[in-house]
């Protein structure tokens, strides 16, 4: 098993106080069966906020997917309305934690759970975690 995970961010330590498409950075993680390492920071750039697009814009969905190539997984404490359209090419994690570090070991302790969506090609669905 090996997975890649981004995890939404502003600072790097912390989840960003907004929805996951609105995170200035993406922490991408490994995972794999003895563990997980941090791979590399994602600038969020492909997409500049517009006051005329309203979350739930599908061209939002499409930059954030852009910049997420390659990518299984999706964490954050919050997603917009895009969520409907991110499940169809990610899992989907909502984690109550505000701290990365936390959240890294949240997921793992939730593998079997991720993996499960992760086979699936039809009705994919979010998953919250809460420890």
């Amino acid at each position: 098993m090996e997975l890649l995970i981004a995890f939404a961010t502003d600072d790097g330590k912390n989840f960003n106080d907004d929805h996951f498409g609105m995170a200035t950075y993406y922490h991408v993680y490994r995972f794999f069966d003895d563990g997980e390492e941090f791979v590399e920071k994602r600038e969020n750039i492909e997409f500049q906020e517009d006051e005329s697009k309203k979350h739930g814009d599908p061209e939002k969905a499409r930059a954030t997917s852009s910049v997420l190539k390659g990518v299984d997984v999706l964490v954050s404490k919050k997603f917009g309305p895009n969520i409907t359209r991110m499940v169809n090419k990610f899992v989907c994690v909502v984690v109550r934690t505000n701290v990365i570090s936390d959240a890294v070991k949240i997921v793992k302790n939730h593998m079997d759970e991720v993996m499960r969506e992760k086979t699936k090609t039809r009705e994919r669905r979010h998953l919250i975690f809460q420890q």
